[in-house]
């Protein structure tokens, strides 16, 4: 495929080349099968996904841009508008939700001062509302910046992830 920087593109060389090596593992003729990829490559640079961008990826996997819309807007491990430096998704699902999680979630919005999609005044904290986790057993659980899980979060674990996140000067 070998996808060319344009000028006014948004992604970096070093973006397009990786999202051709994940092309790469595909058909020819599919191409978009690497959507989820490059959502997270474009994400990884730019820290969040704007219509601009997923028109790009569009272009850059030549499929129609509402395809790549369809795919980020339906996974909450993709941001759709900007988010705090860190981003806390909450698995409310009910085996979460029976195990502690609608408790874990009100600790979380009086602990931050925000509720599910808004963000913290000094942009420290995004909170989330997730979708399962796949860690039911450990409920209630949470995954920070998509990369981190943690899992029983008591009261206690939650007041002490939010200290160890949140930058030094802040309250």
């Amino acid at each position: 495929m070998s996808a060319v920087l344009k000028p006014g593109s948004l992604l970096s060389e070093a973006a397009l080349r990786q999202i051709d090596r994940e092309v790469a593992k595909y058909p020819a003729d599919q191409k978009q099968s690497a959507v989820m990829a490059a959502l997270r490559i474009a994400q990884s640079e730019r820290g969040w996904l704007s219509k601009e961008l997923m028109q790009e990826i569009a272009d850059v996997l030549q499929m129609p841009a509402i395809a790549v819309y369809e795919v980020a807007s339906f996974y909450t491990m993709y941001n759709l508008a900007p988010t705090g430096r860190h981003k806390i998704t909450l698995c409310t699902n009910l085996p979460c939700a029976l195990s502690g999680a609608n408790r874990a979630a009100r600790h979380l919005q009086d602990k931050l001062g925000v509720g599910f999609n808004e963000t913290t005044a000094d942009d420290a904290f995004t909170l989330k509302e997730g979708e399962c986790l796949g860690a039911c057993g450990d409920a209630p659980v949470l995954l920070v910046d998509n990369h981190r899980m943690c899992s029983f979060m008591s009261n206690e674990k939650l007041d002490a992830l939010i200290d160890e996140l949140r930058p030094t000067g802040s309250t």
